[in-house]
């Protein structure tokens, strides 16, 4: 690691520990206008020759963004009816590196026998999937809010024939984006799961995530995002805040505790006996999840007295891939049910 990315991580790790130390003292008793003119964008086939038989890469058009978005699908193998579609979104890392679902988990050999279309953006990095209110120095035009619920479905609707039904799902950064973008667009998904997200945007620990995953790992600036912290438009992206716009559709939200599980073992998948890897995840990704967890509880009690159903799972675990694969898998019954009406 260099001194550079040593100085961050460090710097990450104490925001993560202001997150914990905030939600332990807890514990103790407009959303931006999309640009004007935007219209279906245009599609470039990067593989015509569709990899393992089912993968499909393209280079999406966004009008709002002023760039092209690499988008990954994954067909179903029965193409002979339309098929519905997940939206399954990267976490911090937006799908930029190897921090993707094709990269950590079998997401391919999952859904092989599923009869669903899977598209997964793969760069949208520290951005929270969402339409930020300026262009950032650091991390650029964000419009992601316009691009996933006006520009792409438009796109993979007809070069897929689709049925139309639909569902978003994320992990991590990207499970407060999904129930945003659930929230924003309530006619677009019949379901929405969240993975390790954080429900909340305008609270201490919904702020001091964020700050931590735009600021100190993308090195951009949050105040670029709904502008100053505080101001309305924070708590207008609030899933929690705006819990109500779930209702009528499937909602399947889990969290670990953030104590260690059955991955975190130093012989653990993507931990290969390392012991360095294998601090940082009972340490920070302890830390993170339990954070996590505690933004969940918020939401699962906002959905009660809402009196909106959910399938909520709690489990010992840290912020980590192997738990992530494990619960696509286990609300894939929620989300199947609501994409095959």
């Amino acid at each position: 690691m260099s001194a550079v990315g040593g100085d961050r991580h460090r710097r990450l790790t104490v925001a993560l520990v202001s997150v914990l130390t905030t939600v332990a003292a807890l514990a103790i008793p407009s959303t931006a206008s999309a640009d004007d003119g935007v219209h279906a964008a245009r599609v470039e086939r990067l593989a015509d020759a569709v990899a393992q038989g089912r993968v499909l890469d393209l280079a999406v058009h966004s009008a709002s963004m002023r760039r092209d978005v690499p988008v990954r699908v994954l067909v179903p193998a029965d193409r002979s009816k339309p098929r519905p579609t997940l939206y399954l979104l990267n976490g911090a890392g937006g799908g930029e590196g190897n921090g993707h679902w094709f990269e950590q988990t079998d997401i391919v050999d999952f859904v092989d026998d599923k009869n669903v279309n899977v598209v997964v953006p793969m760069r949208g990095a520290y951005s929270y999937y969402t339409d930020w209110v300026n262009v950032d120095p650091v991390l650029g035009r964000n419009k992601w809010t316009t691009f996933l619920t006006k520009e792409l479905p438009p796109v993979i609707d007809g070069e897929l024939n689709t049925t139309g039904v639909n569902a978003i799902a994320g992990i991590s950064m990207a499970g407060t984006s999904a129930l945003s973008l659930a929230e924003a667009a309530p006619d677009l998904y019949t379901a929405v799961a969240s993975y390790s997200g954080c429900a909340e945007t305008s609270t201490d620990v919904g702020r001091l995530a964020i700050q931590a995953v735009v600021e100190l790992r993308g090195g951009g600036d949050v105040t670029n995002i709904w502008g100053p912290i505080g101001s309305p438009a924070w708590r207008e992206h609030d899933p929690v805040v705006n819990a109500g716009k779930l209702r009528g559709k499937s909602i399947y939200i889990s969290s670990g505790t953030g104590l260690p599980g059955p991955h975190d073992r130093l012989t653990g998948a993507g931990i290969g006996g390392d012991t360095v890897i294998y601090a940082d995840q009972i340490a920070v990704g302890g830390v993170i999840e339990a954070a996590t967890h505690h933004c969940t509880r918020n939401l699962e009690r906002r959905l009660d007295q809402l009196g909106i159903p959910a399938t909520i799972d709690y489990e010992p675990g840290t912020h980590s891939w192997p738990y992530w694969q494990d619960q696509l898998a286990k609300s894939w019954p929620t989300l199947d049910r609501a994409l095959s009406r």
